[in-house]
């Protein structure tokens, strides 16, 4: 997977406040003003939010997927290798941050609209 496929993972989900945008020059997502997801094009690689404790989780499970870099070490994110990235745990993980991100208006109206 590369970052065309990741972005296109990421809209497919239709999340209000989800917007493009640039940061550092490079292309990434944003959720409601707030960096979402994006390719680190030094690690050639996709940058997920996730809390620091599920990362270590992450790294000690599946080191053959999941990385850090000393760049990254001291911020909630991991790096995924994209070609083992499950999309599954991708869309699962944007929904978390989003909603961890979304304002309160936004969490109602998108659950009123949410089949039960």
């Amino acid at each position: 997977m590369n970052w065309k496929g990741i972005k296109a993972l990421a809209l497919a989900l239709n999340l209000p406040g989800v917007e493009e945008g640039l940061s550092w020059g490079q292309p990434v997502l944003k959720a409601h003003g707030k960096l979402w997801v994006w390719w680190s094009p030094s690690e050639d690689a996709p940058v997920f939010k996730v809390a620091m404790e599920e990362r270590e989780v992450l790294l000690a499970a599946e080191p053959e997927t999941f990385f850090v870099t000393p760049h990254y070490r001291n911020h909630p994110l991991v790096l995924v290798r994209a070609e083992r990235l499950d999309p599954d745990w991708a869309r699962a993980n944007l929904l978390r941050v989003w909603r961890a991100q979304a304002p309160k208006r936004f969490l109602k109206a998108y659950d009123e609209k949410r089949p039960k």
